[in-house]
Formats: structure tokens, C-alpha cells, sequence
């Protein structure tokens, strides 16, 4: 089950206007019962009291049935026996794996085993014992009785998080738009201990599995991940210019900072962007009695102190990118365009300098995300945000020139050109690269869409018997996403209908 929050703006476009899909699922539901019935009991009293209700109803299960007593007997061995060296990662290995298997009652992987995040390889053989338990305990009969409150938790957290990103997006000067082709999803899941925030990056996908704390999300680690999806490729595809910067990596070798930070320059500047951004943002409001020039003074003591204590944790670019976005808020350009300047204005002497003048704290501040992301140089990726600007007949010369040369994936440049022709208004062309997108794709995702974006064009062209056949085909391709099958789900019950702007 899931609340969409993701919308597209290609043409023809998704009627909302947010980036990220609230989730609750199945296969959460059980991995947690499990590790809950299995000792798994960290912060019980600072989780909701649905934790509580469901573990009861686990060990009522359990105790009514032999075969469940069994099943939890090899579930509990094999979590004892697969404890991972990092306590830390105790539980984060088998969320990577919760988010890469599909649904019950068949617990299979989404991908290929050898695709699997490195974390979650090692506990690839929960799946069997989990399904084993599931069976005997009738865990599904147990999330039909709780899902209506996971549910609730989605209507709850909805407005806050649309907020968060409306706000966000508005700071930056960002578009509305993300790529048809990333994902950012947010599992909500109370039988986790709420200080647990495990927060992915897969390639294109951001991933985020939260408990609610005392009822709320934790919006400021949401925000943080949503600022990794959307700054990440604005940065990480400039990370070749990035590499002139390289030797303020020795200037953090004694700072409290994870190793990835200090062997990559790239992930190190970007960590410095979003610390930046979140810094110049904290909201503070204002004292009783306190005036306007006295609150402005204090809201820059709370933003500089946040921007210092970032420096001390060793992101060490903060201070340069805190003050250059006070320049941007004065401006009107949007982050896409002030970003290069900002990344080619630094001055390399001057941070190192500054850098070495940094007192280093004890304890750092790891990022929140777990990131495998590394600039992929696909030569499509200026292509989508060549879409993204509106620029269609720029994403059109990068596609096509991809398939001339055989330089990318073919599909994927398929589709980008279907796009850039919906965008330009030539519906035939977009109609014969969607169908060209899906004769040749092997990506679940492209194919989806494409049949979904074929359905609308055939509903605007009042030709609702061919958009239902798209529709339907959506739904059939493999591994479809939440976000792809509420939108082929919105066509088959009624025709789509572009949205009129006055």
C-alpha cells in the first residue's frame, strides 16, 4: 500500500505536484515481526503502541501453534547467527534486503542476487526462514487487522511531507519535475525503533524505512534525503571538475568523518551543499517580546552556529556554500544555474586554508544516507535535464545522437525522445518512440510508462479502447512500482484529461 506523492512534468502530465511516495508494505511488516518476536526490542517505550499490540498478537500466534513455534525457533538462529560485526548494522542489513524483496506470500528478490546491496547479501537466507514463520504464523492475517492504521499513518504524514518539499523546492528555485526514471520512496513501519533511520541510495533510487516518533515523522531526516535526491545529480555530475579540489581531502584525514568522505572529493562537496542549505534554513521563531533587528540577529547566530558545527564535523566546504547561498536568496536564478558558478567560484587556497583552521569535533555527524551513488558519466543524464529545463529540442540532439553512435541505452534514449516530442507538441513522433521504448526495453520502469503515457495520448485522442489496452499492459509488466501502477490504475477508471491552465 502506498500515498503517491510523484508527479511528472512531461507531457502529458501527472495531476499532483510532489516527489515522493509515502509506503507501507507487507514485507516490512513481516521482516520486523519477525526480528520483534525474535528479541528485536530496542526503545519499546518511545514506539507507538501499535508495536506493542502487534508483537502481542505474534507471540499469540506463536504459542497457539507447534509449527509456529518452529518456524520462530529457526527464524530466532538464523538472526542469531547472522549478527553483523557493525551492531549498527544489525538491523540496517535487513532493511536493504526488505527493500529489494517483493511482496508476500512469495518472498523472492526483486533483482538479481548478485545486484543485491552488499549489505543485504549476507542475510539472503532470512527469505526462506521468514516465508516459514509467515506461513505458520499467519502473519497475513495480521497485517489485513493492522494495515488500516499503517494507512492512517500515510493520510497523517502526507501534508507535512508535501509541505517539506514545497518548501524546499521553492528555496532552491527547483522545478516541480523530477526524473521519470529516479524513485524516492519513505516506508513507514512502527515495528522499527524509532531512532532508526535507515536511509538508501541505489543508483536512481532513494530509499528511506522510518518509524513514527510519539506519533510524528521525523521530517528533518526525510528533508535530508529528499535534499541527497534532488542535489546529488546537480553535483555528482560535475564531480570531474570537482577532482581541481582533491587536496582538501588532506585536510580532513583527523576530521570525525566516515572514510567514503574522505576518499571522495565529489561526496565530500555535496555533503558540504546539503549541510549548507539545511543551515540556511532552520526556522527560529521569534522570542516573546522580541523585536524584528533582534530576531534577524539571532536567526544568523542559530544558522552560522549550525554552519559551524558542520565545519567541525569535517564537511569543510559548509562556511563557503552557507555564504554563497546568501547571495542566492537575493537573486532570482534557480540552484540549476547559480550551482555552476557557486562550484567554480572556490578558491581552492582559501578553503584549505580555512580548512586547516578548523577545530575537528570528537564525535562527527555520518550522513543519514548510505550512498553507492558515484557519478555513472551516462551520457543521457544532461539529456533528462535538458526535459527538466523544458529544453526539448536539447534533450532531442543528446538522444539522438546517443543512438547514432551507440553510446547509451538504447530504450532509454527512446523514451527521452518520446518526451521531448510530447513536450514540442508532435504527438505521432512520441507515439512511435513510446512504442519503440517498449520493443526494445529491458528496464520494467521505461516500459511502464510508456504504456502509460501511450494510454493518454489515446484518451486525448478519444480513443479509449486502445488507452485501456495500454493501461492494462502497464499493470502486466514486471516489478511495477507503487507510483506506476496508481497511475495505470487512474486510467483504467477514467479517461485522462490534461490539466487547463488559465
Amino acid at each position: 500500500m502506498f500515498c503517491s506523492l510523484a508527479a511528472f512534468a512531461q507531457l502529458p502530465q501527472e495531476p499532483a505536484s510532489t516527489k515522493i511516495t509515502l509506503e507501507t508494505s507487507e514485507t516490512f511488516f513481516t521482516f520486523f515481526a519477525g526480528l520483534n518476536a525474535c528479541g528485536y526490542d530496542q526503545e519499546l517505550s518511545a514506539s507507538d503502541v501499535v508495536r506493542d499490540q502487534i508483537r502481542a498478537d505474534v507471540i499469540r500466534a506463536v504459542a497457539a501453534s507447534p509449527a509456529a513455534q518452529f518456524a520462530r525457533k529457526q527464524l530466532c538462529d538464523f538472526i542469531h547467527d547472522h549478527q553483523a560485526a557493525d551492531t549498527a548494522r544489525n538491523v540496517a542489513q535487513y532493511v536493504s534486503l526488505a527493500l529489494y524483496t517483493n511482496e508476500p506470500p512469495k518472498f523472492t528478490t526483486r533483482v538479481k542476487e548478485s545486484d543485491l546491496p552488499p549489505d543485504a547479501q549476507p542475510v539472503l537466507g532470512y527469505l526462506p526462514v521468514i516465508q516459514s514463520f509467515y506461513d505458520a504464523a499467519n502473519l497475513h492475517r495480521l497485517w489485513l487487522k493492522y494495515e488500516p492504521q499503517y494507512e492512517a499513518y500515510m493520510d497523517r504524514f502526507h501534508d507535512p511531507v508535501a509541505n517539506m518539499i514545497l518548501q524546499t523546492d521553492t528555496y532552491l528555485r527547483l522545478p516541480i519535475s523530477g526524473y521519470v526514471n529516479r524513485r524516492f520512496a519513505v516506508y513507514i513501519e512502527p515495528l522499527i525503533a524509532p531512532s532508526e533511520i535507515n536511509a538508501r541510495n541505489y543508483g536512481a533510487d532513494y530509499l528511506m524505512a522510518v518509524a513514527p516518533d510519539h506519533g510524528n515523522l521525523k521530517m528533518e531526516q526525510v528533508r535530508h534525503t529528499y535534499l541527497h535526491y534532488t542535489l546529488d545529480p546537480l553535483a555528482l555530475k560535475r564531480a570531474n571538475r570537482m577532482q581541481r579540489l582533491k587536496p582538501l581531502l588532506e585536510t580532513v584525514a583527523n576530521a570525525p568523518l566516515d572514510a567514503t568522505f574522505k576518499n571522495d572529493i565529489a561526496l565530500l562537496v555535496t555533503e558540504s551543499l546539503i549541510r549548507a542549505v539545511e543551515a540556511r534554513t532552520i526556522a527560529v521563531p521569534t522570542a516573546p517580546g522580541e523585536d524584528r533587528k533582534a530576531h534577524e540577529k539571532r536567526v544568523e547566530e542559530v544558522r552560522s552556529q549550525a554552519a559551524e558545527l558542520a565545519m567541525r564535523q569535517g564537511f569543510v566546504l559548509t562556511r563557503y556554500f552557507y555564504d554563497q547561498f546568501a547571495a542566492f536568496e537575493k537573486g532570482d536564478n534557480s540552484f540549476q544555474d547559480a550551482f555552476p558558478d557557486m562550484l567554480y567560484g572556490i578558491d581552492l587556497g582559501h578553503e584549505e586554508k580555512r580548512a586547516r583552521n578548523v577545530e575537528f569535533a570528537a564525535n562527527g555527524s555520518p550522513d543519514l544516507v548510505r550512498a553507492t551513488l558515484r557519478p555513472a558519466n551516462d551520457p543521457l543524464d544532461p539529456a533528462e535535464e535538458r526535459l527538466i529545463a523544458g529544453d526539448a529540442a536539447g534533450a532531442q540532439a543528446i538522444a539522438e545522437q546517443v543512438i547514432e553512435n551507440h553510446t547509451g541505452n538504447i530504450s532509454r534514449a527512446n523514451f527521452i525522445l518520446a518526451r521531448a516530442s510530447s513536450l514540442q507538441g508532435k504527438m505521432q513522433e512520441a507515439v512511435d518512440y513510446f512504442q519503440k521504448t517498449i520493443q526494445t526495453g529491458s528496464e520494467p520502469r521505461l516500459v511502464a510508462w510508456s504504456h502509460i503515457y501511450l494510454g493518454r495520448i489515446f484518451d486525448i485522442q478519444q480513443d479509449r479502447e486502445s488507452a485501456l489496452k495500454h493501461y492494462n499492459a502497464a499493470l502486466n509488466v514486471a516489478d511495477i512500482a507503487p507510483d506506476t501502477k496508481a497511475a495505470a490504475e487512474r486510467g483504467l477508471q477514467q479517461p485522462y484529461a490534461p490539466e487547463r491552465h488559465p
